[in-house]
């Protein structure tokens, strides 16, 4: 019973994906990056071969030209290097650009965004060879081995096919001039590329789908994994229960205890109330000393009704009190006609039942 549950059976929860990828663990396949990099740049030069093959064969042009009138003391050498180099970059520049766009998006469509400062912390297990041994044997190494066989040979199949069926063009092709050798050549290794790549492309989706398994497998969890991960988010939700059910008891207390005291009760009529507090010379500003929403503003406007504190209905200020203002913060200075307002109107009200007393 005791092994029964400890076996990794069950799928992985949401919390443990969750840890997981603030891990950095993640289904990723480098092989499909790879491929769509491929692909990307080869239907690039397709897109500029015109273009691509004018400009190589000019520089190919003056290059030998230079090389034939260096002379071995003089600086030209150097100069012949920096052109090279300036020719390559700029050669090579959409390239780069392409496969960063690439990488960038298929990491977004694998993995979605993610930075995860744990995987860049060093960790003393890294110091261990023998987890090093163990994955070197094991079948995920396995799986690698035989992609790579794969790749090779089918990649190695797709050249051999193409040379044996162009292999007259390209013996006829240092008979054609420059231009014509330069497009026969590019062409074909355009036309293997693009093959390759396709090849490539479908295992890399096998590749894809047995990552998102492999990484399904690893997070598996025993029962009694599960268990005590229940048993957690159950705790956990105890604690915020009984948090909020706190918090909600000294809203209550509050209400109680100060709503009896306020000067008038503000509401939208049903959803919000706040109860204000004014005392004329004793304090410069009118304070919200209670608000709530549904039955804590339920409970705001019966103690109010009963303790003879007059609710009034005003819907926009209402929404700015709770929004805005704290409970023992004062009345910012925007709303002060609008609340002076009210208090006219709870003093004239005062005034009119204390003369009906009289």
């Amino acid at each position: 019973m005791a092994d029964s549950a400890q076996e990794r059976t069950e799928q992985a929860t949401p919390r443990r994906i969750k840890e997981a990828r603030q891990k950095g663990q993640v289904s990723r396949s480098p092989d499909l990056t790879g491929a769509l990099c491929l692909m990307a740049m080869v239907a690039l030069v397709y897109a500029i071969k015109g273009q691509f093959i004018l400009d190589l064969q000019r520089y190919l042009a003056g290059y030998f030209s230079d090389v034939a009138h260096i002379h071995f003391y003089e600086k030209s050498p150097v100069s012949l290097l920096n052109n090279a180099a300036t020719f390559s970059l700029k050669l090579l520049a959409p390239f780069f650009g392409v496969s960063l766009l690439v990488v960038i998006a298929s990491s977004l469509v694998q993995v979605g965004f993610l930075f995860s400062p744990e995987v860049l912390k060093p960790k003393a297990a890294h110091l261990n060879p023998m987890p090093g041994l163990q994955r070197m044997f094991s079948t995920r190494s396995l799986v690698e081995l035989v992609k790579s066989v794969l790749k090779f040979g089918i990649i190695g199949c797709i050249t051999y096919s193409l040379i044996k069926a162009n292999l007259g063009e390209l013996l006829l092709v240092l008979n054609r001039p420059p231009a014509g050798i330069y497009q026969t050549i590019i062409g074909f290794i355009l036309t293997v590329a693009w093959w390759g790549a396709l090849a490539y492309l479908a295992l890399s989706l096998f590749d894809y789908m047995y990552q998102r398994y492999d990484y399904r497998k690893s997070l598996k969890m025993s029962k009694q994994e599960v268990k005590e991960e229940f048993r957690q988010t159950e705790g956990d939700q105890q604690i915020k229960f009984r948090q909020r059910e706190m918090r909600r008891s000294m809203s209550l207390n509050r209400i109680i205890s100060e709503v009896p005291q306020s000067t008038v009760v503000v509401t939208n009529p049903t959803h919000l109330a706040v109860a204000l507090l004014y005392r004329q010379g004793e304090m410069s500003a009118p304070r919200v000393v209670a608000k709530g929403a549904g039955r804590l503003a339920e409970q705001i406007r019966k103690i109010a009704r009963e303790n003879k504190v007059p609710v009034m209905e005003n819907k926009e200020l209402a929404r700015f009190l709770y929004k805005n203002v704290d409970v023992d913060q004062e009345i910012p200075l925007e709303i002060y006609q609008a609340v002076a307002q009210i208090l006219a109107m709870v003093y004239r009200l005062k005034a009119k039942e204390h003369y009906r007393a009289i």
